[in-house]
């Protein structure tokens, strides 16, 4: 075939020297009657008077100047040659398949696919030497689509990695969706194919068709590393930029100070899809752009710090909320372009907002089009279902050993970050990749060589993934939704640790719903449930979750999840009111679901907005007024902020009342307690007058939050009355002075030393 080529390439060179390029010559392998054993080489030269779309939209068989047709035997040698440009030569259309050994290896051979010159593929040795090492962190730009960037040189590189497969070709509408038109070039024994396609721009479908090696398996692909994909339910990719001119300088500048350990961070949880919809055309999401001013308004009105997207990354399954990932390097077409939503957040960062998405690398769905069984192997995930499969949710497990899908994942963070300005992760369901047993009954899981359940190759690839994270992008945070008592997991990497910066607390929120569930005349019965949390709560460094895990699958919403009921629904907003002053005033960040802020009645349903008509009513805006106050108290003090992740920022008073479910602490930032704000709790309906509390400096103590006021639809009992309480030299709870207030009804109380 390469000779044919030569010859077809020289020829062209001497005849036509001044309507062609001697080395561009685009071909069509077609099956001809030249004889038994024989076959003819279609060659399309493509002169640059004409367009490459133009040639290809020229089927083999019709007219077409500029063909060359070569015959030859089985075994390669020339049987004939005809050349006319206005040739009336009939061949035969169907077409035969090329193996890639006959077409040339990369080791000497001819490329599969015309390289037009002076374009040279954006992939190094260096790249290829760390990707198969798993140590490369900037595949992005490397593997997929890269749009040239010579405007004398248009088209795009493609590179796949398939390192099982036979043949890969690269189809679109640039050449008919054939199958074996474009084939692509294997790279040395990287087990990359790659090439160069001048019609393929902007906005070009594409997929690969990935012929394995194995078992004569054959399947269309999306591209693992595309920047867009078509919306859902259609599955090619989409050539596409990444281009953008951000105007978040400032927020970039100063997000250290913003996302650090000591900085307030309140977290709006949503999901863009549902958030805000639009009824009067068909219900409909919002887009990004569309998105962008009302969400930064809203957020910035409430007081919250940070939003957090679950998943937005492409993937085939609405439902899934996107924690189905496929698309790895792209937003969901859904709701507009990846400029759309570099759009968003731009808008939210101008604001003042930090931006967190929720990201999955725990598993993947086995959609056909997608990673499962990419190459005719178990490429992505390992091929032992016991360790490949996850029973949970029917899905795929990264095969973490593997260096090249550790350089897939690590690759894939650090392009968000990169390109999108993310200032974090929330990674998803991090324990069951620390669990070789995870949801498995015994014998159903193999032990890692130590004979243990941990999963080394996660653990690993977990602490490169924070390194990575940490070292390239150090003002960023990476957080982990891990709900086992897996230690050291906001540790460093260089102390043992897994190296995230946060880890949600899945233990208070369990002991704290379950205590907030009860009936209040029961509460006294379980108040270890309240006060567990106190044996470890700077274990590691926490986010306080109420997300949508809570809210979904028949859990019912917050407020649905609350004691009282029947003609007297205020004490379900009273012991909501009480749940979140509890979330506010505890040490860690705090992260809330859309929805809960305005006391929704129904669950999270990913077709149905939040019920943004309750706040017509007052009990429902009235928690929207706590939050907004909560968060307003929270950024402004900080004894509420500063040290969330330090012992000294958080002092019992009384943690022993069960009998009347009571609570007290205090929060500082000070050691010697100047600025202390004291938390009081009453988890019972019953108001309790002249109820002393230990204080650790003398002076008014007024309260600066109640929630059981007026305004946040309480019943208006006033802890002190107007004047605050005065200090006195009655010892209680190991303090010299104490205080005597009242305890609203199921309400909590902060204090601030005038």
């Amino acid at each position: 075939f390469g000779r044919i080529a030569q010859l077809a390439r020289a020829r062209l060179s001497h005849s036509r020297g001044r309507w062609f390029e001697p080395i561009c010559a685009h071909f069509y392998v077609a099956k001809a009657g030249f004889g038994t054993g024989e076959s003819a080489v279609l060659l399309q030269a493509a002169p640059w008077s004409r367009t490459i779309s133009q040639l290809t939209s020229a089927q083999p068989g019709t007219d077409s100047p500029g063909r060359v047709v070569f015959a030859c035997s089985a075994e390669g040698s020339l049987m004939a040659a005809k050349s006319d440009r206005t040739s009336k030569t009939k061949t035969p259309t169907s077409p035969v398949r090329v193996d890639a050994s006959a077409a040339g290896n990369g080791r000497g051979g001819e490329p599969p696919i015309a390289w037009v010159p002076g374009v040279s593929s954006p992939i190094t040795d260096l790249d290829l030497h760390l990707f198969n090492e798993g140590t490369h962190q900037r595949l992005y730009g490397k593997l997929g689509s890269t749009l040239s960037k010579d405007p004398a040189r248009p088209g795009t590189h493609f590179a796949v990695w398939a390192p099982n497969a036979k043949a890969v070709n690269v189809m679109g509408p640039f050449n008919g969706w054939n199958k074996h038109s474009h084939m692509l070039k294997p790279r040395g024994s990287s087990g990359i194919w790659e090439g160069f396609v001048p019609e393929a721009t902007k906005g070009t479908l594409y997929k690969y068709f990935v012929e394995s090696q194995h078992n004569k398996y054959m399947s269309d692909r999306a591209d693992p590393f595309a920047f867009m994909h078509e919306v859902s339910p259609a599955t090619s990719s989409v050539v596409w930029d990444l281009d953008y001119e951000w105007h978040d300088a400032a927020w970039m500048k100063t997000r250290a100070t913003k996302n650090s350990h000591t900085a307030p961070m309140s977290i709006y949880e949503l999901h863009i899809g549902s958030w805000m919809r639009l009824a009067h055309e068909g219900n409909r999401s919002l887009t990004y752009r569309e998105i962008a001013h009302k969400l930064a308004d809203y957020c910035v009105d409430m007081g919250f710090t940070h939003v957090e997207f679950l998943p937005v990354m492409e993937h085939p399954f609405f439902k899934s909320w996107g924690y189905q990932t496929l698309g790895y390097f792209a937003p969901t077409s859904r709701f507009g372009t990846p400029q759309d939503f570099m759009y968003l957040v731009d808008h939210l960062h101008q604001k003042g907002l930090g931006v967190l998405l929720d990201w999955v690398p725990s598993h993947f769905p086995s959609d056909e089009h997608g990673l499962a069984y990419f190459d005719g192997t178990h490429l992505f995930e390992h091929a032992d279902p016991r360790q490949g499969y996850h029973p949970d949710w029917k899905s795929c497990i990264f095969n973490y050993g593997r260096n090249e899908i550790r350089a897939f994942l690590i690759s894939s963070a650090m392009f968000w970050m990169d390109k999108y300005h993310i200032d974090g992760f929330r990674v998803d369901a991090v324990a069951s990749m620390l669990y070789l047993d995870y949801s498995r009954k015994d014998g159903e899981w193999i032990p890692n060589p130590h004979g243990g359940k941990e999963n080394i190759d996660a653990i690993n690839f977990l602490r490169s993934l924070n390194t990575a994270a940490y070292t390239n992008y150090p003002d960023t945070q990476m957080i982990a939704e891990e709900s086992t008592a897996w230690a050291m997991v906001s540790a460093p990497v260089h102390v043992g640790g897994l190296g995230f910066g946060f880890k949600w607390d899945m233990g208070w929120m369990h002991d704290t719903l379950q205590y907030m569930e009860r009936p209040p005349i029961y509460r006294k019965y379980h108040h270890g449930e309240i006060t567990f949390r106190g044996l470890y709560m700077f274990s590691e460094n926490y986010v306080l979750p109420l997300s949508h895990d809570e809210v979904v699958h028949m859990k019912g919403s917050l407020l649905a999840k609350m004691p009282g009921a029947g003609t007297d629904p205020w004490q379900k907003f009273a012991n909501l009111r009480l749940l979140y002053a509890n979330q506010w005033t505890q040490p860690g960040k705090k992260l809330l679901f859309m929805g809960g802020e305005i006391a929704q009645w129904e669950e999270f349903h990913e077709e149905k907005q939040c019920e943004w008509h309750l706040l017509a009513h007052d009990s429902h805006k009235g928690v929207q007024s706590l939050v907004r106050a909560l968060n307003r108290l929270y950024a402004n003090e900080p004894a509420m902020h500063a040290m969330d992740c330090k012992p000294d920022g958080f002092r019992w008073v009384d943690g022993s009342n069960a009998e009347h479910s009571v609570l007290c602490y205090l929060r500082q930032s000070k050691t010697d307690s100047s600025d202390a704000l004291l938390i009081v709790f009453n988890f019972t309906p019953e108001v309790r007058h002249d109820y002393r509390i230990g204080v650790p400096t003398p002076g008014t103590w007024k309260p600066i939050l109640n929630t059981d006021e007026k305004t946040f639809g309480g019943s208006g009992v006033s802890a002190t009355g107007t004047g605050g309480a005065i200090a006195t030299d009655v010892s209680m709870h190991g303090q010299k002075q104490s205080i005597a207030v009242s305890l609203p009804p199921l309400a909590a109380v902060v204090f601030k030393r005038a």
